[in-house]
């Protein structure tokens, strides 16, 4: 088993390792369902796309990909980043997939967001981390605002999902918003 690499009270998130590939992970990107509200979900996906994704996360320095991992149990019920890390710019988008739908409306992905959108800010410098999502995901929306983030606006019929156009919702949050909401140590989440 991967070590915790940021710890909260419920969770840890951990880089991703190749026995993740052998669990429920790449059964979540061909669950409908669980990818109703990403861009997952148009082309089967197997236990070798989820190794060669695993594999590529270990030396990708512009992105922190990590396993959402309860506590109890050491479950892996899905992932959480920081992908399109840019260094000048100091920015980064955030990015969560809780496949685990035993997980979802208990507050998880709020949980990891604060650990990794604080790790981001303190120890990579970054200065914004953003997201976008469909403007029909009411649970991302309600996640990005829950992590501190602000409506930014709106591209309209930006993505083809589900045999129509659909908008996507920019969100945002600077560093000294966050650490004004939630502080610079901050509780275990």
């Amino acid at each position: 088993m991967t070590a915790p690499f940021l710890e909260g009270k419920r969770l840890y998130l951990r880089g991703l390792s190749l026995e993740d590939a052998e669990g429920a992970y790449p059964e979540w990107l061909n669950d409908e369902e669980v990818c109703r509200g990403n861009g997952h979900h148009l082309f089967p996906y197997g236990r070798e796309q989820a190794r060669e994704f695993i594999r590529g996360t270990w030396n990708d320095r512009s992105a922190v990909t990590l396993a959402m991992v309860l506590r109890e149990g050491h479950r892996h019920i899905g992932n959480v980043a920081l992908q399109g890390i840019h260094q000048i710019h100091r920015t980064a988008e955030f990015a969560i997939l809780l496949g685990d739908r035993e997980s979802w409306g208990q507050g998880y992905g709020r949980e990891a967001g604060l650990l990794l959108c604080r790790h981001g800010f303190r120890a990579l410098q970054l200065h914004r981390v953003g997201c976008g999502t469909f403007a029909d995901n009411e649970g991302m929306r309600g996640l990005a605002r829950a992590l501190g983030m602000k409506e930014e606006g709106r591209r309209r019929q930006a993505v083809w999902k589900d045999g129509r156009y659909v908008d996507v919702v920019e969100f945002g949050v600077l560093a000294e918003e966050f650490f004004e909401q939630f502080g610079h140590q901050g509780p275990k989440e």
